[in-house]
């Protein structure tokens, strides 16, 4: 099983990539968390890369590309994997197109998250994340039991630089201007899966788009 999830920043691809990959037993490859891993290390390509994302721009198609290519050829992506956050671009969707034809691999589906914009500014706005463990939080939907204290490890939580609400307006004009083509892209591909994911529980919602991966 081969899925690519689609959707802006804040719409859960995260939360819902952890629910699918169990279902479905392939791993996750989400190429923010190999960017903040970048990042927090100090590598050349994190420090490249955390220019590009404090500024809520998108990091450069070479050094995603790149990444993603490596990752696919490990051996837990035998039997398939879960893009999240790749691609955002139909430069990048084209590029991933031909790393599968490479590789003979068939996408299953491109499922896309709706969110309207208010509730992803809500999400946003009110994400924290803890400095020790890397859990997040949010202090308008899952707030920790104690303020500014991680439930699991006691780690300091605090907001990602990316997640304050000057960059998020950024964010979510990039998103628009950027991404939003590739659902005409799969669209015109027969690939894609649109799953409004405004209410409704966390299993509510990966049941969604179980369904729509099934149809």
């Amino acid at each position: 099983m081969i899925l690519i999830l689609l959707g802006p920043p804040g719409a859960g691809k995260g939360t819902y990539s952890q629910k699918l990959i169990e279902k479905y037993k392939i791993p996750q490859i989400s190429t923010g968390d190999i960017l903040r891993a970048a990042v927090k290390a100090g590598t050349e390509l994190g420090v490249k890369a955390k220019e590009y994302m404090d500024s809520g721009l998108l990091v450069p198609d070479e050094i995603i590309v790149g990444i993603v290519d490596d990752r696919i050829k490990e051996a837990d992506c035998k039997n398939g994997f879960l893009l999240d956050g790749f691609p955002r671009t139909v430069e990048q969707a084209n590029a991933i197109a031909s790393i599968f034809e490479k590789n003979g691999l068939k996408l299953d589906a491109v499922v896309n998250i709706k969110v309207t914009d208010d509730i992803l500014k809500k999400r946003l706005t009110g994400r924290r994340m803890c400095r020790k463990c890397g859990a997040n939080f949010n202090v308008n939907t899952l707030p920790p039991a104690k303020d500014g204290v991680c439930d699991k490890c006691e780690g300091e939580l605090y907001q990602r630089d990316d997640d304050k609400e000057d960059v998020i307006e950024k964010r979510l004009q990039v998103y628009g201007h950027q991404t939003a083509p590739l659902i005409d892209y799969y669209n015109e591909r027969k690939a894609l899966k649109d799953v409004d994911a405004n209410e409704g529980t966390i299993d509510e919602i990966v049941e969604k788009i179980a369904e729509a991966v099934k149809g």
